[in-house]
């Protein structure tokens, strides 16, 4: 992959790096490292498998894997491109055991958890695509809730898609502005991350043409979006909470200047804390603030800023929102409805926990993180937790998302596939194993994961792999 195509720098954002990295072998440091394609790196998937079993799994591949420093469960992956399938179509991708991210990206997910390890309540404010939603929920391990709010209309389906293909079952999605959130939840959140939008000048390594429509008149605008918005999130955590500010930019008014402004407004009720001792060598990026900026040239990654906020007290509330939110669509089942579901879905190896309740609507059976309940009412959900049966007079009918999320590859009904079986499941082909297969529902595996679930019609598996996320093209045993 070459730069032919060279970066376009506007002069005026060479003059203001210029003054920000005052040094000339620093600056030019970041000229040519900017102008150097983004290393890839992608980020183990704890819900489904630890980092050594998925270390052993891809060993024979030849990955080239190398550690990231400021997340456990992630790396850099050098492997040669010549003829190599693309990372999203490895059958390990397509399972859901990892999640192609950008190293620096996984930095502000690391400072909230080390600011507040056992958040009850996290709120991700500009989610989409879930790079940082799905990091969270496998940090909290399926537990709690996490409210990701995605702005976009057409990002909210990739953010659902994501969040399905990781086994993710605690999450609630919304789509508003951000800036509602403080009026709408007031100290409703344990922690908040706020990945602001932002003018992107640290991408330039993955979009050669990021910053054409670059102006300082513009990203005083953008600045101005952020401050409403980190207002509102501020109002939106509760006191004692943690609340992490990040961009993938490198001017100070999108970063420093708007935690000034926070400060600034809140003087009584915020405290800055440092993240120089967040990792090994996060003294290099640290500011005298505490804050961490990053620029290309040091860790060889995109440009980022991360800080740590903590709300030490409370703060007057804004006016009540004016809108009604109407009553959702959904009701509680009764306790014994709630077993009958169970035992059901625990024959056919699917089990949850207490920290998840079931909900009807209809025919059709949601399984909800309990610590979401709450907030019913106050905001509308776009989609909550996950869709976990239909309901027929003969039973249920279990749905792909659960399977994914909740299946035990162990039980008795699971179904190990070949890769050549497995294939033609994610092509959306019947498959005819010829051996045995146990009657009814199958959980059907591969690499002992969970890929989905299927009945036996006579000697063949019906495939019902959902019709959106049937694959074309090259996949990994081809």
């Amino acid at each position: 992959m070459s730069h032919s195509s060279r970066v376009y720098f506007p002069p005026a954002f060479l003059s203001l790096m210029q003054q920000m990295l005052p040094d000339p072998a620093e600056f030019d440091r970041f000229i040519a490292m900017s102008e150097r394609p983004l290393r890839r790196s992608l980020r183990v998937n704890t819900l489904k498998i630890s980092v050594e079993d998925f270390l052993a799994l891809v060993a024979p591949m030849e990955w080239a894997l190398t550690p990231i420093p400021w997340c456990p469960e992630g790396f850099w992956i050098s492997r040669d491109y010549a003829d190599t399938l693309p990372l999203g179509s490895t059958a390990e991708h397509l399972a859901g055991l990892f999640y192609i991210q950008e190293a620096s990206s996984m930095l502000p997910v690391t400072a909230l958890f080390e600011g507040s390890p056992a958040p009850l309540r996290v709120m991700d404010v500009a989610a989409a695509p879930g790079s940082k939603t799905t990091q969270i929920a496998a940090r909290m391990n399926n537990n709690g809730a996490i409210l990701a709010n995605e702005y976009s209309a057409s990002r909210v389906k990739v953010l659902h898609a994501n969040l399905s293909r990781c086994g993710i079952s605690n999450t609630a999605m919304t789509h508003f502005d951000g800036r509602v959130f403080g009026a709408a939840l007031p100290e409703t959140f344990d922690a908040i991350l706020l990945d602001a939008p932002c003018s992107g000048e640290g991408v330039i390594r993955k979009d050669a043409d990021a910053l054409r429509n670059w102006s300082e008149a513009s990203n005083a605008g953008i600045a101005a979006t952020q401050r409403e918005l980190i207002d509102s999130a501020f109002h939106a955590l509760r006191p004692g909470g943690t609340l992490v500010y990040s961009t993938c930019t490198l001017n100070t008014d999108e970063n420093q200047q708007v935690l000034a402004w926070l400060l600034a407004r809140y003087p009584e009720a915020v405290e800055v804390e440092p993240l120089h001792q967040l990792f090994d060598g996060a003294e290099k990026v640290a500011t005298a603030e505490g804050y961490l900026h990053v620029f290309p040239q040091i860790f060889d990654s995109e440009g980022f800023f991360v800080a740590r906020l903590r709300k030490t007290a409370g703060i007057p509330p804004l006016p009540k929102p004016g809108y009604k939110v109407g009553k959702p669509p959904f009701s509680p089942m009764t306790r014994a409805q709630q077993q009958e579901v169970a035992a059901a879905a625990a024959k056919c190896g699917l089990r949850w926990d207490e920290q998840h309740t079931l909900w009807q609507r209809d025919k059709e059976i949601w399984l909800f993180p309990a610590a979401i309940e709450a907030l019913l009412g106050k905001v509308r959900f776009s989609r909550i937790g996950l869709k976990l049966a239909e309901t027929f007079p003969k039973g249920y009918r279990w749905q792909h998302e659960a399977a994914i999320a909740l299946a035990d590859p162990h039980a008795a009904n699971a179904v190990e596939l070949s890769s050549a079986e497995a294939e033609e499941w994610y092509r959306g082909r019947d498959i005819y194993p010829e051996r045995d297969l146990p009657a009814g529902e199958l959980i059907i595996c591969h690499q002992r994961q969970p890929i989905g679930i299927a009945k036996t019609v006579g000697t063949r598996i019906k495939n019902n792999y959902p019709r959106d996320l049937v694959r074309d093209g090259r996949l990994f045993s081809a």
